[in-house]
């Protein structure tokens, strides 16, 4: 399956898993409806033959017709905060199912496939809307910040995938550039960063909370002959996991929040 970036857009565009494992702070993504594929020819002086031009006319058309699939636009997103929606498009929805590890790559993916990464691209673009309101430091070292951690973001998914060959594979695989997948990262990040800055400060852990999650998992494992490994030994990482269960907690009930606020419009334009 080969799919053109002849994309029509609306606005600034695009995570995540959430991430967040596919949402923009760069202008390659924004504006999603208004942008027209063009095919471009060069024009080459020679002697007009009317046999060889209508043979070299019909092999360009032909390959442009094996190449170019247009894109499918399926759903617009707008929390109100803007003018214009944000469009998922079908390639989307594709390459947010392609860069999912454990995932096998399918030319046609099931509708259920696609609605369940339609409904993750939803909530993603919720979240970045809200993150676009915050104002960015446009300093020289805060761009490098942001695009160093744009690489290392790049660096660990290809580790997820097994190496960067794997990835560029699977990338390749479903029409899905390099540049492109930078801009996916890109809205990962910033709606990464927003969540941190919203709501990891306030996802705090009792030490009670930690001895309960402590006797929750490892209680039931003494007298049975195991090592059960001590409170002291498990404490971060117990309390890890309550911060991020709080945080994932805060984050459903702010997307549920936006969902339902005045102003915001979910509209399929065409379903999958």
């Amino acid at each position: 399956m080969k799919i053109a970036n002849c994309k029509m857009k609306i606005a600034n565009w695009r995570y995540a898993a959430i991430l967040f494992s596919h949402v923009s702070t760069s202008d390659n993504r924004t504006s999603r409806i208004r942008q027209i594929c063009n095919l471009h020819f060069a024009i080459f002086n020679f002697q007009f033959c009317p046999l060889a031009f209508c043979a070299l006319l019909f092999a360009l058309c032909a390959t442009a017709n094996a190449q170019l699939i247009p894109d499918q636009m399926v759903a617009s997103v707008n929390n109100g905060s803007q003018t214009t929606p944000d469009l998922i498009t079908y390639s989307d929805l594709v390459w947010q199912l392609a860069l999912e590890p454990g995932r096998p790559i399918n030319q046609h993916p099931s509708s259920q496939a696609l609605n369940q990464a339609l409904a993750r691209l939803e909530e993603q673009l919720l979240v970045l809307q809200e993150a676009r309101k915050l104002p960015l430091a446009q300093t020289t070292a805060a761009q490098k910040d942001f695009d160093d951690a744009v690489k290392q973001r790049r660096d660990e998914l290809a580790q997820l995938f097994g190496s960067a060959a794997h990835l560029e594979e699977r990338m390749k695989s479903v029409g899905l550039t390099s540049e492109q997948l930078d801009q996916i990262l890109r809205d990962r990040l910033t709606m990464e960063r927003y969540i941190d800055f919203r709501f990891r400060p306030f996802a705090l852990v009792s030490a009670k909370e930690i001895s309960d999650r402590y006797e929750k998992e490892f209680g039931p494992q003494r007298g049975g002959g195991k090592i059960v490994p001590t409170l002291e030994k498990e404490h971060d990482r117990i309390e890890h996991d309550l911060i991020e269960e709080k945080i994932q907690d805060e984050i459903d009930k702010f997307i549920d929040k936006l969902r339902e606020q005045p102003g915001t419009e979910i509209v399929i334009l065409n379903a999958v």
